[in-house]
C-alpha cells in the first residue's frame, strides 16, 4: 500500500528520497526490519494474552527428557509470524502483483487451517486435533488454486529468445518490450513473453523440465492442453508434503522457526535471480519479470522468523503450533514453486524432507516386521529424527543448533546450483 503512496507522491512532488521506494533492497530491509519489529512489540502481548486464555501445549508423555515441564506453554503463537508476514508485505509490495496476492492466499488459507487445528486441540480438548482428511483438503485446496493460477493467468509467464520460443512452440503471449542488457553491456532484443510449464533442472546447463513433455504418449500440441493432469498434482503433492514434514519438524524450541529462517534467505536470494534479467541471463536460468516483488514477502518471512525465535528460543515461551509450522511448510513450497526451483526442494527443504522421511520409514518398517515377524521393530530410537537423537542423551539445544548449521549448509549448496550447472 505505501508502495503506491508513494508512487503517486513521487509522481507530483519533489522531496529528497522519493525514489528509495522503487528500489527491492530498499523495500525488502524495510520489511525485514518492520516484521522483526512488530514479532518484537506484539510478540510479548499475544504470548500474555495466550497465557490469561490458558491457552496451553498439551505435552504427552513420551520419556523425552525435559518434555513435561513444556506443559502448558503457549500455543498458537503462529499468530505472531502471520501478522508479522501480513503486515510488511501489504506496506511495502506492490498489491497487484499476481505472485504476492497467491503468498498471501497460501499464509492466511494454512493460517486459518492451523488455528482450527490448535483450536479444537485447545478448547475442545481432543489432542488430534482437526481430522487429518480436512487438513489435507486443505493443502488440495491451495495446490489447486496455485497450479490453475500458474496455467491460466498471463501474469505468470517466462521470458525466452524468440529462437527458443519458436523451436519448442511455446505460446507467445506477445514481444518483450524492454531490452534485455548482459554483464558485458550487450543489448538484445529478440525476446518473447511466453506461456509455458518449463521450470529449473539443478545442476544441468541449457537444460529445463516440460511438464508437458512428461506425457510422452501424447503428441506435444496435445500434451500441451492436458499438462494440467500431471502438473497440478505435482504442484499438490509438493505443498502438501513440505508443510506437513514442517509440522513435524516442530517438536523441539526454534528447531522449525530457524530452519524457515534459513530457507526464506535462501528463497530470497533464488526470488532475486529469476526476477533479475541480468542476473538470469548470466546464471542461464528461466527468466520471470514479476517473481523480484517476492523478494519483499521473503523478506518479512526471514524478519518474522528471526522475531518469532526471539521467544520461541530453548526455553521456549511460546510454541507456534499448527497455526504457524502449515504457514511456514506452505509458503515455502508454495513460493518455491512460484520462482520455479520446485525440483531444488529435496536440498532447499533437506531438513524438513529428512524429518518427514525418518517418519516414513519408522512406520512402514515397524509395520513390515510386525507383519512378517510377528513384532514391530524400529529403525530410530524414536521419530522424527530429532527425537532420535534427544532419546540417544543429546540436549535439546543442541540437537537445534546442528540441525541449523545443516540447514545452512544445504542452503548454501541450493545457492550454488546456480553456477555449478
Amino acid at each position: 500500500m505505501l508502495y503506491y503512496l508513494f508512487d503517486y507522491l513521487a509522481e507530483n512532488n519533489d522531496f529528497w528520497g522519493k525514489n528509495l521506494y522503487r528500489f527491492l533492497s530498499f523495500r525488502a530491509a524495510g520489511a525485514m526490519i518492520l516484521s522483526l519489529l512488530i514479532s518484537f512489540l506484539f510478540g510479548k502481548k499475544i504470548i500474555q494474552k495466550l497465557q490469561k486464555l490458558q491457552i496451553g501445549e498439551i505435552v504427552r508423555d513420551l520419556g523425552l527428557e525435559g518434555q513435561l515441564q513444556k506443559q502448558g506453554t503457549p500455543t498458537m503463537g503462529g499468530i505472531i509470524i502471520i501478522l508479522a508476514i501480513i503486515v510488511p508485505t501489504l506496506l511495502l509490495a506492490k498489491i497487484g502483483n499476481v505472485y504476492i496476492l497467491l503468498m498471501l492466499f497460501a499464509t492466511l488459507w494454512l493460517g486459518m487451517i492451523g488455528f482450527i487445528d490448535d483450536y479444537i486441540k485447545v478448547f475442545k480438548k481432543d489432542k488430534e486435533g482437526l481430522k487429518g482428511r480436512f487438513k489435507i483438503l486443505g493443502q488440495i485446496v491451495l495446490g489447486l488454486v496455485v497450479g490453475i493460477v500458474m496455467l491460466q493467468n498471463d501474469a505468470v509467464n517466462l521470458v525466452l529468445k524468440e529462437s527458443v520460443a519458436q523451436e519448442f512452440n511455446y505460446e507467445v503471449l506477445g514481444p518483450y518490450n524492454n531490452t534485455v542488457q548482459t554483464l558485458n553491456g550487450e543489448s538484445e532484443t529478440n525476446y518473447v513473453v511466453v506461456k509455458s510449464t518449463l521450470t529449473n533442472v539443478p545442476f544441468l546447463k541449457n537444460r529445463e523440465l516440460d511438464y508437458a513433455k512428461l506425457l510422452w504418449f501424447l503428441e506435444y500440441e496435445q500434451a500441451k492442453k492436458y499438462v494440467w493432469i500431471i502438473f497440478i498434482p505435482i504442484v499438490i503433492f509438493i505443498i502438501t508434503a513440505v508443510s506437513n514434514a514442517a509440522n513435524l519438524t516442530d517438536g523441539l524450541d526454534g528447531l522449525a522457526t530457524g530452519t524457515s529462517a534459513i530457507t526464506g534467505v535462501t528463497l530470497g536470494v533464488l526470488a532475486y535471480v529469476s526476477g533479475n534479467v541480468i542476473a538470469a541471463n548470466y546464471l542461464n536460468i528461466l527468466y520471470q519479470p514479476h517473481t523480484g516483488e517476492l523478494v519483499i514477502f521473503a523478506a518479512s518471512l526471514i524478519g518474522s522468523c528471526i522475531g518469532f525465535l526471539w521467544y520461541n528460543s530453548y526455553p521456549a515461551q511460546v510454541f507456534m503450533g499448527d497455526t504457524g509450522s502449515l504457514v511456514l511448510g506452505g509458503i515455502i513450497a508454495t513460493m518455491a514453486i512460484l520462482i520455479r526451483k520446485e525440483l531444488l526442494i529435496p536440498i532447499l527443504c533437506g531438513i524438513f524432507v529428512v524429518e518427514n522421511l525418518s517418519v516414513i520409514m519408522q512406520v512402514s518398517y515397524f509395520k513390515y516386521t510386525k507383519k512378517r515377524y510377528g513384532e514391530g521393530r524400529r529403525i530410530f530410537l524414536m521419530s522424527p529424527l530429532h527425537h532420535h537423537y534427544q532419546k540417544k542423551g543429546i540436549p535439546e539445544a543442541k540437537i537445534v543448533t546442528r540441525f541449523w548449521i545443516v540447514g545452512i549448509l544445504l542452503a548454501v549448496i541450493a545457492i550454488v546450483t546456480l553456477k555449478i550447472r
